[in-house]
């Protein structure tokens, strides 16, 4: 197999951004780490292709785009956003939606990486897995092109993260109904994700601290549905069991919307009877009444950084791996402050 930048920079225990600026003839560079390149370059006969990253003369400005779900409310802002960012910046883009099956995510992403394209950005902590061995393809790419990944954080070389806090986000959004006289809370979400769990384990730090066991009242939807009257029906279900909730939290605002419709079907008040909070500050927020209270997760600040990001590693700039933005909660008629 060829070797790659990725490999140069690892045997001449330097950075790609480096490798880069020798391969370019960047006088910013050390006479001794220059040396240092050249030789494993020399001791492996390299020879960079016109698509090499770095090669800035010969880049094609094209960057690929892999979303889940491009139905979703949150990834098509995503890409639209991000879309928006690249153009304006003298960048095209391919896209791609690959499902949330491993293999097609794989599949996708190596036929990205074939078009030659000089980044790629994954929208969507679902590409990120659990464990090493579900990371590895997204590594093997890092290889060839820097990796942008939005909303999630995979620590690997040539690979930057662009996230919101979610826990810190969700704990917030949690200690605040707790402190507005509500404890009995039902917590719902459908993705169990790298943004999934950790929106999830804000919220069972929040109930935990303040004395509460959250254990009865989570609930996973784990159905792939924007059906409005589906998630209804599920919430519904709950009740039915027994499950007593004067608060609903929810890791989407779709599912939010549902817990309102819920609330008007047994004519119950909101949000004196049961109090609503979403995550995403989706435009759906204005879609029920009274709007929906919703932690807004800085989307339009998280896609113009990992542009912004992007563009520095192109242009063989030193940035950060890892770049992390705090959500807010946005107060509307759902909650009681």
């Amino acid at each position: 197999m060829p070797i790659t930048i990725y490999d140069i920079s690892q045997k001449a225990g330097v950075s790609i951004a480096t490798v880069s600026r020798v391969l370019n003839g960047s006088g910013n560079v050390k006479p001794s780490t220059r040396k240092k390149v050249m030789d494993v370059i020399e001791q492996y006969n390299y020879t960079p292709n016109i698509f090499a990253r770095g090669m800035g003369n010969h880049s094609l400005k094209i960057v690929g785009i892999l979303c889940a779900d491009s139905s979703d409310s949150f990834f098509a802002k995503a890409v639209y956003l991000l879309e928006q960012e690249l153009q304006a910046n003298g960048y095209g883009s391919l896209l791609c939606c690959t499902g949330y099956n491993q293999d097609a995510k794989k599949n996708y992403l190596n036929l990205i990486l074939s078009k030659k394209v000089d980044s790629i950005i994954l929208v969507g902590s679902n590409f990120i897995g659990s464990t090493e061995t579900e990371n590895e393809y997204i590594g093997e790419a890092a290889k060839h092109v820097p990796i942008m990944v939005l909303n999630a954080h995979y620590d690997h070389k040539n690979v930057y993260s662009i996230l919101c806090d979610d826990y810190q986000a969700m704990y917030e959004a949690t200690v605040a109904m707790i402190q507005s006289g509500i404890q009995d809370i039902l917590y719902l979400y459908n993705l169990q994700s790298y943004s999934g769990i950790r929106k999830l384990n804000g919220f069972k730090d929040a109930m935990k601290e303040h004395g509460v066991d959250p254990s009865n009242n989570i609930c996973f939807f784990d159905d792939h549905t924007d059906r409005i009257e589906d998630i209804t029906d599920y919430i519904t279900s709950i009740a039915y069991k027994g499950v007593t909730f004067h608060g609903i939290i929810a890791a989407e605002d779709i599912l939010a919307i549902a817990g309102v419709r819920y609330a008007q079907r047994n004519n119950l008040r909101i949000p004196e009877d049961i109090s609503i909070i979403g995550y995403n500050n989706s435009m759906l927020t204005a879609c029920c009444n009274p709007e929906l209270t919703s932690v807004d997760n800085r989307l339009e600040t998280l896609t113009h950084q990992l542009v912004q990001t992007l563009l520095q590693v192109v242009e063989c700039e030193d940035v950060p791996k890892k770049t992390v933005f705090s959500g807010r909660l946005v107060c509307r008629g759902t909650t009681l402050f």
